[in-house]
């Protein structure tokens, strides 16, 4: 059903303001394009409110992983809330190590794991119903979804490297080696052009012309390695390889948006320098930051009334910084993960979130001020959505089989999870996303949730 008139449009407000479920509408399909520092969709203003749900392909999956019924309700969760972004692995490969993912999707050069690209043809076209967008990234810098440290591992017939077991800055270095290693690059491409250029079993779409992507990612928080001389000797081959990856992609597919998934200078061996020459490329069409706290020691959860100032303060300074970056280089910025822990460090869903709120309100308010005054800030995606997913363990640690949260196999389950019920977070999330609505494309023709067909 397609409404065709202003009037129609205003009609349907008034009838559905009052239904349950029918709130938000949601917009028409159109590719994401850029236009300067400013992202658009049918030649309107886009921005979004948007959160990481890297296990969307397994639950969409027929196979071992899969729980559409599931998959399908926390999608109109998150369109309900007024999330209409997600960002979303679309790249995994078997390790060794124990905390990667298994399943991966990638069994070994060459051989996939075709129950999970079915997960992720079936996650495709349930958003495209609910006219969601998708940032797909396609390998991982880290351990736990095999990664780039994986390809270098079987172009070297090696075991995997387990930062565990090796050392992190061991293993960070290691990981940052696929950079200049062809054969492993080799066996990447390869695997990337089977995506780009797939066919979605469901909608029918090759993937190169789905208006439900948004951007394909090349990695998720690709580094240079360590802040060593190992990991500034990289430097040369991790521009290239951005550039190089970035334009295979776009020979690929001329619809899409192509990104880093960088984290930003704390991924760039904490270099303003660095950060610039990676998104300098004509390749590479937006920004991203990734911002984190506790990882980064700026926030204790036991001590979180007295460490809370100063979080909130240095990753406001983060950001601007960013946005002063992404002028410089004339492109969008999206700030793609973002996180905290609940109060006391607890993983246990309905426990205090406080700290949190804080910090989501503050964060939020000034990502909407600076889009609505026309800074490169054009969308967020918190971490990361749980939705009805629990842990099972009394580590909180996952295990193969156990139910996804939203926090990845290396981390407590819940540990940043936005779950269902926390419901004053999702009152802020809720609020946030009403506001970036109405910068957006809100007199496009707009269609209600519950017109969405299965």
């Amino acid at each position: 059903m397609k409404l065709r008139t202003a009037g129609c449009v205003l009609l349907c407000a008034v009838v559905f303001a009052g239904c349950s479920g029918m709130w938000p509408f949601i917009r028409q399909d159109g590719y994401v394009k850029v236009r300067g520092t400013h992202f658009t969709q049918n030649d309107k203003p886009y921005y979004y409110v948007g959160t990481n749900m890297w296990y969307g392909c397994y639950l969409g999956s027929p196979g071992e992983t899969g729980d559409r019924p599931r998959l399908e309700r926390e999608l109109d969760s998150l369109n309900e809330l007024g999330v209409t972004n997600l960002r979303i692995l679309a790249g995994s490969e078997f390790s060794q190590s124990l905390r990667a993912v298994k399943p991966a999707i990638l069994r070994e050069p060459g051989v996939v794991d075709d129950s999970l690209l079915l997960g992720l043809d079936y996650m495709l076209s349930q958003m495209a119903k609910r006219h969601m967008k998708a940032v797909l990234y396609l390998t991982n810098y880290w351990e736990w979804s095999g990664g780039m440290s994986q390809y270098v591992a079987w172009a070297e017939k090696t075991p995997s490297l387990d930062p565990e077991v090796a050392g992190w800055g061991t293993f960070m270095n290691y990981s940052a080696g696929f950079y200049k290693h062809e054969a492993a690059n080799a066996m990447f491409r390869t695997y990337v052009k089977s995506v780009v250029t797939r066919v979605n079993a469901y909608n029918h779409r090759t993937y190169s012309t789905d208006p439900a992507i948004m951007s394909w990612q090349l990695a998720n928080e690709p580094r240079p390695g360590t802040e060593s001389p190992e990991g500034t000797g990289n430097l040369p081959f991790y521009f290239q390889w951005i550039d190089k990856t970035a334009g295979f992609i776009k020979s690929l597919d001329t619809n899409h948006l192509v990104s880093t998934g960088s984290e930003g200078i704390a991924g760039s061996l904490q270099s303003e320098e660095y950060y610039l020459a990676a998104h300098t490329t004509k390749n590479i069409d937006y920004c991203t930051m990734h911002v984190w706290p506790f990882n980064w020691g700026w926030f204790d959860p036991k001590k979180f009334e007295e460490t809370l100032p100063f979080a909130q303060q240095k990753a406001l300074d983060y950001l601007a910084t960013h946005v002063r970056l992404a002028r410089r280089l004339q492109k969008p910025l999206v700030v793609e993960e973002f996180g905290l822990g609940r109060d006391t460090g607890s993983f246990v869903p309905g426990s205090p979130t406080t700290a949190r709120d804080r910090y989501f309100t503050t964060l939020l308010g000034v990502i909407y001020d600076s889009a609505r005054t026309g800074s490169p800030l054009a969308g967020s995606n918190f971490w990361a959505w749980g939705g009805e997913g629990r842990t099972q363990n009394a580590d909180a640690m996952w295990k193969k089989g156990d139910s996804f949260v939203g926090d990845p196999p290396q981390e407590p389950q819940g540990v940043n999870s936005i779950f269902d019920t926390d419901v004053s977070t999702l009152a802020v999330l809720r609020e946030h996303a009403l506001r970036m609505r109405k910068l957006g494309t809100d007199d496009s023709l707009l269609v209600p949730v519950a017109m969405v067909k299965r």
